[in-house]
């Protein structure tokens, strides 16, 4: 299936706080619809896949997680509407949400063949349960679409690991430090993940930084690769409106130039947005100045 293309894009609603707890990262599609970003895209409605469980606060006893039956029959569903949009030849824009919904999109395009992830993050989402102060899949997404932890959501369709490592770039973290006092394992380091951190962009020069991410990419024989866009990769001065905030992070105007970058490689396939939470905008302005930026990006 080629579904690299002049993208015509379609929105998916993916309201799901499994993996995270439910603090108002749900009300992002609607605010985002809101702001006007169908109108700026000139996009296609597809629908909302909504969660069918309520949250459980308690970790799993099997697999130290929080909700993971309930993300994986999530999951299921979001990949079906997801390769239901690629199959009209559409560019899906999935919007959470917190960050678990990404294992659902991968999902889809490792039914279709080899697809790699372009994984734009403040956070590197590499936690293994054991090593989760928390339990929240949206803390461990990039390990475990990678095939690293509990087979419930690692080995979907027993198709384990949805994306290889050297099939992924991770662009923009800044939580080494953080992940590092919780024993999570460096992926720069011990893992075949590209990874460029924020201090990389800085020392590089972002357009270097950029051009090195998808160059990368593109070395490998993929059929395309999914973009991830968790909101606080931007700078905290300007991205405040989130759960987890850390100091420091790229420059709106610095990430519509790459999401522009990846889509002229012509292999970009679709893109999943999380993490922003309306509740901290309080008089909408943090929202605007996204759409705004989403919509130069991607246009």
């Amino acid at each position: 299936m080629l579904l690299h293309r002049q993208p015509e894009f379609s929105v998916i609603d993916a309201p799901s706080i499994l993996g995270l707890r439910p603090t108002g990262v749900e009300l992002l599609p609607k605010a985002l619809r809101v702001a006007g970003l169908l109108e700026q895209l000139k996009a296609d409605y597809a629908g909302m896949v909504a969660p069918t469980s309520a949250y459980n606060y308690k970790r799993d006893d099997g697999t130290g997680m929080l909700n993971p039956q309930a993300i994986k029959d999530y999951t299921l569903k979001l990949a079906e509407a997801v390769n239901g949009e690629l199959r009209k030849n559409k560019f899906p824009i999935v919007i959470g949400g917190d960050c678990s919904i990404l294992i659902g999109n991968i999902l889809a395009l490792r039914r279709l063949g080899r697809y790699g992830l372009f994984f734009i993050d403040g956070h590197s989402d590499y936690y293994l349960p054991e090593e989760s102060s928390t339990g929240e899949v949206a803390d461990m997404d990039l390990a475990i679409v990678s095939g690293h932890g509990p087979d419930i959501l690692c080995d979907l369709d027993h198709l384990k690991p949805l994306v290889m490592e050297q099939d992924i770039v991770v662009f923009g973290y800044r939580d080494s430090a953080q992940s590092a006092q919780y024993g999570c394992q460096d992926i720069k380091n011990t893992t075949m993940i590209n990874a460029i951190e924020f201090v990389d962009v800085q020392r590089l020069g972002f357009q270097n930084a950029a051009s090195l991410g998808i160059e990368t990419l593109l070395k490998n024989e993929l059929s395309g690769f999914w973009i991830h866009l968790d909101a606080d990769v931007l700078n905290d001065s300007i991205m405040p409106a989130v759960d987890y905030r850390l100091p420091g992070g790229i420059t709106f105007s610095e990430l519509s130039n790459l999401l522009k970058l990846l889509l002229l490689s012509k292999k970009a396939v679709g893109i999943s947005v999380a993490i922003l939470n309306p509740t901290l905008d309080k008089d909408g302005s943090i929202i605007r100045n996204f759409v705004s930026c989403i919509a130069e990006g991607l246009s």
